[in-house]
């Protein structure tokens, strides 16, 4: 399956989904662009949604210099970033419109915090939030802090009929975090070299 056609996949599994649907996306590191094209742009933005990408992973800056080289329109992409206050001691006095920082990703009351105030600011009747990624979240926070969140996170985005949709990098999961994962989500998507299943 090409890159294009596995976008396209990613797209279509997630518009079959109703809105206040969770999702697991589970991909393996050589897909992070047609997960990135296929979630943010062919089905995000076709859709007219405000996405909320919160990111514990790489900076909002090195994504958005991804999404741009991608030609993926970032003006409804509203990031919530948790490292790079920890890798660079970036200052949130830095100003982005799009971008609000969290300390480190062991403050998952802020990061929560943060991605409600996005929510509800929000004039979009449709809205996406995705979690990029939860292995780098297991890496700062025992499982059962990690779980907690989930639920309540998940259960107050569908409560406001938002999307979610939890990353995990293949390579970097164990059972219980996929089952801590699957266990708030509606339906597990797994992108790999031979397609999307």
């Amino acid at each position: 399956m090409s890159d294009s056609n596995s976008a396209e996949a990613i797209a279509t599994r997630l518009g079959e989904m109703p809105s206040a649907s969770a999702v697991s996306l589970q991909m393996s590191v050589d897909n992070y662009l047609d997960v990135l094209r296929g979630t943010l742009d062919l089905f995000a933005n076709r859709k007219g949604m405000d996405t909320i990408y919160v990111t514990s992973t790489i900076s909002y800056e090195a994504i958005r210099r991804v999404l741009q080289a991608l030609d993926i329109d970032t003006s409804r992409i509203y990031f919530v970033d948790c490292i790079s206050h920890i890798m660079m001691g970036a200052s949130s006095s830095q100003r982005d419109d799009h971008a609000t920082l969290v300390e480190s990703p062991t403050m998952l009351e802020n990061l929560m915090l943060k991605v409600e105030y996005l929510i509800r600011s929000s004039q979009s009747a449709n809205k996406l939030v995705i979690i990029d990624s939860i292995n780098s979240l297991a890496i700062h926070n025992n499982n059962w802090i990690l779980s907690e969140f989930l639920h309540i996170l998940v259960s107050g985005l569908r409560a406001r009929e938002a999307y979610t949709v939890i990353l995990s990098v293949e390579e970097h999961s164990t059972p219980e975090l996929n089952n801590m994962v699957n266990l708030v989500c509606d339906q597990g998507v797994r992108v790999s070299k031979e397609g999307v299943q």
